[in-house]
């Protein structure tokens, strides 16, 4: 009888290891799940600020890098900033934050304003998980962010950005067939374009001959000093700098 009972207490023994290990499995999927993926190292966009129940919806070119060495740098939606960073498992401080004071449209900087408040709000919770980060104020206010590749340069919508652009002016570059074509914010543009060891050989465009507002011809100007030349370009993220021979920038942003 009693080995009987030793038989039974091991079968049943028997059955419920599977069982604990199944609860064990669950358990370290939960606690990796909950860790999240590293919030350093990743080129964060900023989708939406939400304040006091509102939501603010970010211009595409908003994002958010926290480096390794401590350092954190972006842009709110037209001005760049950096800062240092303090990182400390799902907790995220800046501080000495410093940034351009470029001039841009209303809605913009309006956008700015509540995301730079946000982000200098004290100590912020980072929840990171799979290509989504979300940031957490004390108060409950919230930084949604999501994780975006460099947009390629050949086939997307450029659109040209500055206080004077307004969404006009906009330029695609085709690999296939090397050439770039779109808006100057006034007139339409065709050019060859062959694009090689980070710069642009620019051939002589083909506009329309339509004379606009003030604002959009300065635009226009700005944009023809690009041509039939080679300017350097960089894509970082969804942005695009073009600087020319002569060292005039332009920047555009992928369209979503």
């Amino acid at each position: 009888m009693h080995r009987q009972r030793q038989h039974l207490i091991l079968a049943a023994a028997v059955l419920l290891l599977p069982l604990a290990a199944a609860c064990g499995d669950e358990r370290a999927d939960s606690g990796a799940a909950d860790t999240g993926r590293p919030v350093t190292g990743v080129r964060w966009s900023v989708d939406s600020v939400t304040v006091d129940g509102t939501t603010h919806r970010a211009p595409i070119a908003a994002h958010l890098t926290i480096d390794d060495g401590g350092r954190a740098e972006g842009v709110y939606g037209c001005n760049r900033f950096s800062a240092r960073a303090a990182v400390d498992g799902d907790r995220v401080r800046l501080s000495g934050v410093t940034a351009t004071e470029t001039a841009c449209g209303e809605r913009p900087m309006a956008f700015e304003r509540v995301l730079a408040r946000t982000l200098a709000d004290g100590e912020l919770r980072a929840r990171a998980r799979d290509d989504r980060l979300t940031l957490t104020t004390v108060a409950g206010d919230t930084v949604r962010l999501t994780e975006r590749r460099d947009a390629p340069l050949h086939g997307t919508k450029w659109t040209v950005t500055g206080p004077d652009g307004g969404g006009r002016a906009h330029l695609v570059f085709d690999g296939e067939k090397g050439t770039v074509s779109g808006s100057l914010g006034c007139n339409r543009v065709h050019a060859r374009a062959a694009v090689r060891d980070g710069h642009i050989t620019l051939g002589a465009p083909s506009t329309t001959r339509m004379m606009c507002e003030d604002s959009l011809m300065a635009v226009e100007k700005t944009l023809l000093r690009l041509f039939d030349g080679r300017p350097g370009y960089r894509v970082e993220h969804r942005t695009l700098t073009l600087t020319s021979e002569d060292g005039t920038s332009v920047r555009a942003v992928a369209d979503r």
